[in-house]
């Protein structure tokens, strides 16, 4: 089957919840209790270990194959814009926006700003804390590399919503 990596996602999402109902079922019919006065055949749930296993071992075999078929999808898509595979993308973008997070307390900074309860007690000293690099160029560097993070979201949204793997499911 064909389908796209945003597609590919929603597969596994819906083999994880069959999987996840597949063992809650599992879970609530494997046991029961039944009082001493009562006809276990009465209150015994439907469960069939060998059709369980079996179902849980498919499922699990599906979400192995979608899962691999993504991997692979990851790890040899290139992103045209940035030249990069999208596994290298997902690794950069948190690189990115740890970037950004900082840039973006060094260009609100002030290039100079009093500091408080540094001096000794009584003292008429005022310490200062300067800033250290050109502020300006933090705002630059936050703009640029703001929209360079935009631009690689859109990149691999793309390339998510279009592009199609195979997938033997």
């Amino acid at each position: 089957m064909k389908i796209t990596s945003a597609q590919a996602a929603k597969v596994l999402r819906h083999l994880n919840d069959e999987l996840r109902t597949l063992q809650i079922r599992e879970q609530n019919s494997k046991s029961f209790v039944a009082a001493l006065q009562e006809d276990p055949e009465s209150v015994r749930p439907e469960y069939n270990y060998s059709e369980m296993q079996k179902a849980q071992a498919e499922t699990e075999l599906k979400i192995r194959k979608v899962r691999h078929a993504i991997n692979v999808f990851n790890t040899t898509t290139v992103i045209p814009e940035f030249g990069v595979t999208i596994d290298e993308l997902l690794v950069y973008m948190p690189q990115l926006s740890k970037q950004i997070n900082k840039l973006s307390e060094m260009k609100n900074a002030l290039p100079k700003v009093r500091e408080r309860g540094l001096g000794v007690q009584g003292s008429n000293i005022i310490d200062y804390r300067y800033a250290n690099y050109d502020i300006e160029q933090a705002e630059k560097d936050y703009n640029e590399l703001s929209d360079k993070l935009a631009r690689a979201q859109t990149a691999l949204d793309l390339i998510n919503n279009t592009v199609e793997m195979e997938i033997d499911i």
